[in-house]
């Protein structure tokens, strides 16, 4: 396994993707990180580990356009111009990152077997999170909602 990070970007095969982005036509760049999340998606069965490793840095193209997400690495990652992902990507980018994860993905086996797989599964949950951000508990809103409005009392 040609990585030598955690990060999206830290191998042999997210580097390859994205010099095949910059090899694209501008105007087909989204038709392949959409094209590329999806057949994450829908490798049922088993998620090789290179599709895994495009899915995720697919996925971090896509947050990194979201509220609150990092730039992607400026050395490995794409050098042209990206476009500006539609946010029906969103969703799709989750449902791959999941896929990643799961038990039916070599690149999660493979990364459970090292020392480094809780901070590799970190950085999939922060990119998983701005993709599709934890709405806060009920009650919290509910009570903030009644403070703003005045009706609360000691």
């Amino acid at each position: 396994m040609g990585t030598w990070d955690i990060g999206p970007f830290d191998n042999d095969t997210a580097a390859d993707f994205a010099h095949t982005l910059d090899e694209t036509a501008e105007d087909e760049r989204e038709v392949l990180v959409r094209a590329t999340l999806a057949r994450a998606v829908r490798a049922l069965d088993h998620l090789e580990g290179p599709e895994g490793d495009e899915a995720v840095a697919a996925a971090a193209l896509v947050a990194a356009q979201c509220p609150g997400g990092e730039p992607v690495c400026d050395v490995y990652g794409p050098e042209e111009t990206l476009p500006v992902f539609a946010a029906g990507l969103r969703p799709l980018a989750v449902e791959a990152l999941d896929r990643v994860v799961s038990e039916a993905s070599e690149l999660a086996e493979l990364w459970d077997e090292t020392p480094d797989g809780p901070a590799w599964r970190a950085v999939i949950g922060r990119l998983r999170d701005v993709l599709d951000p934890p709405v806060p508990p009920q009650e919290d809103i509910l009570f903030e909602t009644v403070v703003a409005s005045g009706r609360f009392r000691d």
